[in-house]
């Protein structure tokens, strides 16, 4: 996990992307997969709730993001969007009172940053490969 030192908890800007590859603006690690929230960040792993490509992202997925306080949830879904995001978990982050936005991962980093770049309470969920 990268926790971020500052005075004012701002979302962390995701420096560069590739296949495979993520690095977020002030924390030394790289990710293949990851969540960002205002603060800090760290490594997506799906095998912490048992998440795959199909059924797709689980709430329990975006819980940790979700309880970092953002207004808007930004959810990356592969280079090819293999991963999947069902109506229910779109339902759930609504439901939480946050607007969700989901593209592809590449288009999701864009608007991710964006958002960073307007001061926004953001959060994010990135799959870097398929």
């Amino acid at each position: 996990m990268c926790q971020i030192r500052c005075e004012v908890m701002t979302s962390p800007e995701i420096a560069s992307l590739s296949w495979g590859h993520m690095k977020v603006k002030g924390c030394s690690s790289s990710y293949k997969d990851c969540k960002v929230w205002p603060g800090g960040s760290r490594a997506w792993d799906w095998r912490e709730t048992g998440t795959d490509h199909y059924p797709g992202v689980q709430p329990a997925d975006l819980e940790e993001v979700l309880r970092k306080g953002v207004n808007t949830l930004v959810i990356g879904r592969g280079m090819s969007e293999a991963l999947q995001v069902p109506s229910s978990t779109l339902d759930y982050v609504k439901q939480q009172g946050v607007e969700v936005k989901v593209f592809q991962t590449e288009k999701a980093v864009k608007e991710y940053n964006a958002l960073v770049g307007q001061g926004a309470k953001v959060g994010g969920v990135f799959h870097s490969t398929c």
